[in-house]
């Protein structure tokens, strides 16, 4: 939107850093963890829990490392869309709401916000490779392929759609 004939500035999100970094030491500590299980090999169990947290959490660890060296914003609002890091780029005309999401695990929780898109399967063809990957899971979890976690944001969800309102006044909300 344009105030006063003049193009408002972009709201920035930076990555949150100091939470970025606990993520990855909780994911290094289950590397650890997944590695004494396979060293131990004491029963099939422990191995195969292992030999299956080992590489997840391994992945997770790159990942998380990866988002630490890369100085990019994390989000992005401007008047003419959403730029998320690993999302990749949306126009406000291909996004028809937006809403506050939260998976429970038992006693967590986390929070996302979920852009509902006009064509789900369009923005999947031009999607990164990870989001590709994730979307069939994410469909099975009841979430759209375009769900930003919040964790890595320095701010609350809300702090994020008031932001997201002020680029786009009248952006159906659905809660």
């Amino acid at each position: 939107m344009i105030d006063n004939g003049t193009p408002r500035h972009p709201t920035v999100f930076p990555l949150a850093k100091g939470r970025t970094w606990a993520m990855l030491a909780g994911a290094l500590a289950f590397v650890a963890v997944g590695i004494a299980l396979l060293l131990a090999h004491s029963t099939l169990k422990m191995t195969a829990a292992g030999a299956v947290t080992v590489p997840f959490f391994g992945l997770c660890a790159v990942l998380l490392a990866r988002r630490l060296l890369d100085d990019r914003p994390e989000l992005v609002l401007d008047d003419t869309g959403v730029e998320h890091v690993r999302l990749g780029r949306f126009g406000w005309d291909e996004i028809a709401a937006v809403r506050i999401r939260e998976q429970r695990v038992r006693t967590t929780s986390q929070r996302f916000i979920e852009l509902v898109l006009h064509d789900p399967d369009a923005y999947l063809t031009r999607a990164p490779r990870l989001v590709r990957s994730t979307a069939a899971m994410n469909a099975r979890l009841g979430f759209g392929p375009a769900t930003l976690a919040t964790n890595t944001l320095p701010t609350s969800p809300e702090a994020v759609l008031a932001a997201m309102l002020h680029h786009r006044p009248g952006l159906p909300v659905h809660h």
